[in-house]
C-alpha cells in the first residue's frame, strides 16, 4: 500500500520541527506492507497546502498521513476533526498572521478524518507508546493542510484512509528552554508513526 508521509519545517524561530524528523527517519525504514513516499511542506499559508497536493497528485498514494508539532501535547494525537478556519496563533514563516477567515469559502465547516482513529491509538497504547484522540487539529497550517486534504478527496469522492496527527516536541527543544512543557524522543515518535501506518494497512 503506497502512503503519503508528510511533515512541516520549523517554524516560530525553532531550529528543529520533530514532523520533519519523523519523515527523514521513516524515509530510510522498511515497514511491513508500506511503500512510503514523503514530503516536507513549508509553514505558509499558500505553500503549505500546495506542496501537500502537488505530493499527492505526484504520487497517487492509497493513503495519506499529514505529521505536525503540537508544542503542548504530551502525547501522540490523532486529530479527528479538519475545520474550515484560518485563527493563526502565531505567524507563519512568511510573517503571515491570519484571524477568523474560512480557509475555503463556501465550502463545509468541517471533514472527519478517514483514518482508522481510535485503532491507531490503541495499537500505539499496545505498544508502549503515548497516544490519545484528539477532537481538532486547531487552526493553523496543521488544521489548514489537514481540511485541503480532506475536502479534495470529497470533491473527488476519493476513499482512502487519509488524516493528521500530532506529535510532542523533541526533548532537544525543551531542555533547557522550556523546563515544564512535554516532550518525547524521536525513537518512540517513530515507532509510534510506524505503528499507525501498519495499522492503516491492515484496517
Amino acid at each position: 500500500m503506497k502512503i503519503l508521509l508528510t511533515g512541516f519545517e520549523p517554524f516560530n524561530k525553532q531550529p528543529i520541527n520533530p514532523s520533519q524528523e519523523i519523515v527523514k527517519a521513516l524515509a530510510d525504514t522498511q515497514i511491513e506492507g508500506v511503500e512510503l513516499v514523503t514530503a516536507v511542506l513549508p509553514v505558509d499559508r499558500f505553500e503549505g497546502p500546495d506542496a501537500l497536493m502537488r505530493a499527492y497528485i505526484k504520487n497517487q498514494p492509497d493513503g495519506v498521513v499529514c505529521l505536525g508539532e503540537a508544542g503542548h501535547r504530551p502525547a501522540i494525537a490523532v486529530e479527528r476533526v479538519a475545520i474550515n478556519l484560518l485563527d493563526f496563533r502565531i505567524e507563519d514563516n512568511k510573517g503571515v498572521q491570519i484571524s477568523d477567515k474560512p480557509i475555503m469559502p463556501n465550502e463545509p465547516a468541517a471533514f472527519f478524518t478517514t483514518l482508522p482513529a481510535r485503532k491507531i491509538v490503541e495499537d500505539m497504547q499496545a505498544a508502549g507508546v503515548p497516544s490519545t484522540l484528539s477532537l481538532s487539529a486547531g487552526a493553523f497550517l496543521c488544521n489548514q493542510v489537514f481540511y485541503t486534504l480532506m475536502q479534495y478527496l470529497n470533491k473527488y469522492q476519493l476513499e482512502i484512509p487519509a488524516g493528521f496527527i500530532h506529535v510532542p516536541r523533541l526533548p532537544e527543544q525543551v531542555v533547557g528552554i522550556r523546563p515544564l512543557s512535554p516532550s518525547m524522543g524521536l525513537e518512540t515518535m517513530c515507532k509510534g508513526i510506524a505503528i499507525a501506518l501498519e495499522t492503516i494497512v491492515t484496517t
